[in-house]
């Protein structure tokens, strides 16, 4: 039996179990003392040992962060963006929680509180750093916490699925607008993009060393998903590399020697010359995909070119055309 005490003005629990450490805490409510002995007893009963819970009282929730930052994000791909939502966690009111104190009504505050200035995507992907950095405390640094109270929350739904594929004349009249530009190689950017379906950093981090000649492949490394892969081009992608390649001046590695922000802008540009809207970069990862499946290829077959690791993800992008889908019927 623990030994409930009054010490001091307070009400202190004492729990002794034989091979075990005494644990000792102090409430100022004689329920309180007594409910955290009942627990107390009831966790040494299951699992033999007393978790040393001191370390919860001391530990905020954003000294985990700072730890994490400075341990776990490095090692990421993603480690800039991630940092940055780590700021925002960093910044709230919930870092200042001690973990003894943590509880689910705080991730939901912060949910709450993001959604009102933020899409749900964001939220959710800051929702998911949350819950990491709580696992990682648990599993891999020892905190004995009995769960990680950012599962027990729900977390916002996104709903931000694209149909947007190329219309009518618009694949055209994009090249055609190319030419009004200053970036030489962006047609052959826009081609390996629709014929490809490779993402925006793959396609910007291409060296001519990946490209295989005599093989027409394309050879990745580390991609999104943290794996490489090799993507077999189209006549049309090939033949449009090779006279970018006869044309360059420079002696630059880099196929496509920019960066994401010029991207940005010079894609905006791009449109307003050739009078589109409501086209993305990304579409054109939509528009490849969609392709490859009205060219009568299986899922294993796109997903192995397209780098999707989760299968149902590519319904996503598999937006088919209803009038080849008819042809093909018939």
């Amino acid at each position: 039996m623990a030994t409930i005490r009054k010490l001091r003005g307070r009400w202190q629990a004492q729990v002794r179990r034989r091979g075990t450490k005494p644990r000792a805490k102090s409430f100022d409510a004689k329920t309180d003392a007594e409910a955290w002995a009942r627990a107390l007893e009831a966790e040494v009963d299951r699992h033999g040992l007393a978790p040393d819970t001191k370390i919860l009282e001391t530990t905020t929730f954003g000294d985990l962060l700072r730890r994490y930052r400075a341990e776990v994000s490095p090692t990421k791909r993603g480690a800039p963006q991630e940092i940055q939502r780590l700021g925002v966690l960093a910044r709230h009111e919930i870092a200042h929680r001690t973990l003894v104190g943590l509880s689910p009504s705080d991730v939901s505050a912060f949910r709450d509180e993001r959604l009102a200035s933020v899409s749900p995507a964001t939220t959710l992907r800051e929702m998911a750093i949350l819950s990491h950095v709580l696992e990682v405390a648990i599993r891999d640094w020892g905190y004995p916490l009995g769960r990680n109270v950012a599962k027990l929350v729900r977390r916002p739904s996104v709903r931000n699925e694209r149909k947007r594929r190329l219309e009518g004349d618009e694949e055209q009249r994009l090249l055609n607008a190319c030419s009004g530009g200053k970036i030489p190689y962006l047609k052959t950017l826009l081609l390996v993009a629709i014929e490809s379906s490779m993402r925006r950093g793959e396609l910007l981090g291409l060296t001519w060393d990946d490209l295989s000649h005599n093989r027409r492949v394309i050879t990745l490394g580390m991609t999104k998903n943290g794996e490489g892969r090799e993507v077999p081009l189209s006549p049309r992608a090939f033949d449009a590399l090779i006279a970018w390649r006869n044309d360059a001046a420079s002696d630059d590695p880099r196929i496509f020697p920019m960066r994401t922000g010029s991207l940005e802008q010079v894609w905006r540009r791009l449109l307003v010359r050739a009078g589109i809207q409501s086209l993305r970069f990304h579409d054109l990862r939509h528009e490849g995909v969609s392709r490859l499946f009205e060219r009568g290829l299986n899922v294993i077959e796109v997903a192995t070119i397209s780098g999707h690791k989760e299968l149902r993800m590519l319904r996503r992008y598999a937006h088919l055309s209803a009038d080849d889908l008819v042809a093909r019927l018939s």
